[in-house]
């Protein structure tokens, strides 16, 4: 085992903040990290991307969300120095040489998200997770040469934290498993920028019931109560915030003008900035991914809204000035009717290919807890008196409850204006009106057929 260990400061750094109170910095690498051009650019791509169109206040940024995940890491690290430190080697205690690594990890965990990171994923083909890698290993950026500092291989041993091969489970699962810093972090900042309670679990309580084991960390058996709260917070914030519709319509707007704005570039017609240029171009590098951002992204928007392709030109408008999709819940059942539906859709003027779609919460960048069976993700475990775990959701008649259950929708989405009412008779009444036999009170639908009177 390395010991990794940086210089330290003349004077600790403190940073206020919102959720955490005061962030705590010490040692030199931490702040050079800080410092680097490309955490800094951090600062200018939200943390949930258009959830801000439904909840204003959402407009906080990866910036801080990462500088919470460092926080929490080092409270961790602290309490497993003081109750958990390892005393024989092999004992599956805590090794305090693992301390500057998994601050470290913690802190660039999501230094490879771009702007609106899923929806772009999607398009383009990229992936947050492996450009972080790419970012903290790449000798051109300044990330890496801070890291350097540290000890010639210590960028590689943070990327291999975040890429999950690093040996040591406790460190990796410290900042990636299903009870963990990051997700501890995102629920109470996100659920304090939007307003909602749903996320304010008991986080002090939860940090003082966290310990290491040999295959990672898991909890005390008296702490399942502050466990369960978080399982809770955690799955009414995917209800409410994360899986909200009109969040998804925007997704959804999203996700066709930046595909309308890559075929009109194909075809020469499109005004573009040349950081997001390469990515509509296939040619994309390291550095223009680094270019990129909210404000570029919005400033190219801003451009279409004038382009002189009218798909373009309009989903632009539509999303910079909040006119989301109307949207129905569909099901097994329902989805036949929806050719009917692009059919109608199509008569009245719009392309569907660009103004329709289905959204599944299943489509979504968030995971339900679901310990066993398909699919299956990380457990949580609780640690008895006698040493051996137990899955929470076999302890817990609350978890067990919400294990791997689907409680949200499927959703077709479609412009406003097919269910809007009209004072004024129009051309397309009859179009409409039809459209409107099978969207109702906003639920899709079946036309029952009269039954034939008896002769």
């Amino acid at each position: 085992m390395v010991r990794f260990q940086s210089k330290k400061l003349a004077e600790e750094v403190v940073v206020r903040d919102p959720v955490h109170g005061d962030i705590h910095i010490t040692d030199q690498v931490v702040l050079d990290v800080l410092k680097s051009k490309e955490f800094q650019r951090m600062r200018r791509i939200k943390q949930l991307g258009p959830v801000s169109y439904v909840f204003p206040g959402a407009t906080h940024t990866r910036f801080e969300h990462n500088l919470g995940v460092y926080e929490l890491t080092r409270k961790i690290c602290d309490i497993f120095e003081q109750k958990y430190p390892s005393k024989t080697p092999g004992d599956g205690l805590w090794d305090t040489d693992n301390r500057l690594l998994v601050e470290c990890a913690g802190l660039l965990h999501d230094i490879g998200h771009g702007p609106y990171s899923h929806t772009f994923e999607h398009l383009f083909g990229t992936n947050h997770e492996k450009i972080g890698q790419r970012i903290i290993t790449d000798p051109s950026t300044e990330i890496n040469r801070a890291l350097k500092q540290v000890a010639p291989n210590f960028p590689e041993a943070v990327a291999s934290v975040i890429a999950k091969t690093y040996p040591n489970m406790q460190v990796v699962k410290m900042i990636s498993s299903q009870a963990d810093a990051d997700r501890m972090d995102y629920l109470q900042r996100d659920a304090y920028f939007t307003g909602v309670n749903y996320g304010m679990f008991d986080l002090e309580r939860m940090l003082r019931v966290i310990r290491p084991y040999q295959g990672g960390i898991c909890f005390t058996n008296n702490g399942m109560h502050a466990v369960e709260d978080y399982i809770v917070s955690r799955y009414q914030m995917y209800q409410q915030v994360y899986f909200h519709r009109v969040g998804r319509s925007f997704e959804v707007i999203l996700h066709h003008l930046l595909e309308r704005a890559k075929y009109v570039y194909s075809q020469g017609q499109l005004q573009v900035t040349p950081s997001l240029a390469a990515f509509l171009g296939d040619s994309w590098t390291l550095d223009d991914y680094l270019k990129l951002d909210d404000g570029v992204m919005e400033t190219n928007f801003s451009m279409w809204r004038d382009a002189s392709d009218p798909i373009l030109a309009d989903l632009a408008s539509r999303y910079l000035d909040r006119r989301p999709l109307a949207s129905v819940k569909i099901d097994d059942q329902t989805k036949n009717l929806l050719p009917k539906l692009r059919g109608l859709i199509k008569e009245a003027g719009f392309d569907p290919n660009y103004y329709t779609a289905t959204n599944s919460m299943y489509d979504e960048p968030y995971d339900a807890y679901k310990p066993s069976g398909k699919n299956a993700n990380s457990q949580i475990e609780l640690m008895q008196d006698d040493g051996s775990l137990i899955e929470l959701s076999q302890l817990s008649p609350l978890v067990k409850a919400l294990n791997g259950t689907f409680q949200g929708d499927e959703r077709f989405f479609f412009p406003k204006t097919m269910i809007s009412q009209s004072d004024e008779p129009q051309i397309f009444d009859p179009l409409y009106q039809d459209f409107q036999k099978y969207v109702k009170n906003g639920e899709l639908r079946y036309l029952r057929r009269p039954k034939r009177k008896e002769e």
